[in-house]
């Protein structure tokens, strides 16, 4: 199987993952309702400031790949309220672009920018859901 293939299968997989959890999660208890003993442990801290590390060091390989400031901008925004959705997301976007027998290094240092539009109407559908629940 080419390695392309398997790319576009795990980000897949892990996008309609992170909307099941998420979904779910969001049907137990509202994410606005954390108590405060959760939001204040040192782990969840730790784990939040891990994950949030992570976001970054994709976003900067992101950033890297588009070229306008606008799209940037908003690829961080979506990033920063979405996680793993965005980034599985842009993943997809890329690997989708690109013939099954692409070499793995053209998708990483190619500079080959994702439309604006994808980012932005994800941080309205963010924003929706976030009215919704509160």
């Amino acid at each position: 199987m080419e390695m392309i293939w398997v790319l576009r299968i795990f980000f897949a997989v892990v996008l309609g993952s992170m909307l099941w959890v998420t979904t779910w999660a969001s049907s137990q208890v509202s994410l606005f309702a954390i108590p405060r003993s959760v939001g204040a442990h040192p782990w969840f801290i730790a784990t939040l400031l891990d994950a949030y590390w992570g976001f970054f060091t994709f976003y900067l390989w992101l950033a890297y790949k588009e070229v306008t400031w606008l799209s940037r901008m908003l690829w961080f925004v979506a990033v920063v309220l979405l996680g793993n959705i965005a980034m599985a997301c842009y993943c997809l976007v890329q690997l989708c672009r690109v013939p099954t027998n692409t070499k793995i290094e053209q998708i990483l240092l190619r500079r080959d920018p994702a439309a604006a539009w994808i980012p932005a109407s994800m941080i309205v559908l963010a924003g929706t859901v976030a009215w919704v629940a509160s």
